[in-house]
């Protein structure tokens, strides 16, 4: 598998995971897990203890979760669109650029509105376009999920660890290859 191929089963995974709860979501916790350890260790922390919540609550108790951080606070919203602009023309905007980009590539998004967080994750994950993907990601993805997190008032919170998974893995695999690679090196320069 290609680096860009697992970046995006990462991001489709990431989306299944920022969804509503269904009984194949510690399957793909494990999966997703098992990936993101080989393409951004530092980031799979955060996951496993996502895990560790998965595994020891029934599928209620989950959806509760769910419901109670993404539905009814309203800082932790996942739209793209709406943590970037509000509830605004602008959003508006947002939402109608991101249905012509859908359809340039064409990418069928699900049920829910365009600038949703989990169908965003999976057009990153359907694209091929590396210019397309880094924007979607720095312009977009990375300042929403900035204040996402910021909306979640429980350090220890399951959804917050998924959450911060999903952050310090776009912001590793953000950069383009040859840019991480000089990274390295001056990080390698500097030990």
């Amino acid at each position: 598998m290609t680096e860009l191929q697992q970046h995006q089963t990462l991001c489709r995974q990431f989306a299944t995971l920022l969804s509503y709860p269904g009984e194949n979501v510690v399957a793909v916790a494990v999966t997703c897990l098992a990936e993101l350890k080989q393409v951004s260790p530092e980031s799979s922390g955060s996951l496993e203890s996502f895990i560790s919540f998965l595994e020891v609550n029934d599928i209620s108790r989950i959806e509760e979760a769910f419901t109670g951080t993404f539905d009814l606070q309203s800082l932790c919203h996942p739209y793209v669109g709406y943590q970037l602009c509000g509830e605004s023309q602008q959003r508006t905007m947002f939402m109608i650029k991101l249905r012509e980009l859908y359809q340039q590539y064409g990418f069928i998004p699900g049920n829910e509105l365009p600038d949703h967080l989990t169908e965003v994750m999976r057009f990153v994950g359907s694209i091929n376009d590396q210019d397309c993907r880094q924007e979607i990601i720095q312009d977009g993805l990375l300042p929403a999920l900035a204040k996402i997190t910021q909306g979640i008032e429980s350090e220890g919170h399951p959804y917050l660890a998924v959450l911060n998974a999903l952050q310090n893995f776009l912001i590793v695999t953000a950069a383009p290859v040859s840019e991480r690679q000089d990274v390295d090196r001056q990080k390698e320069c500097l030990s």
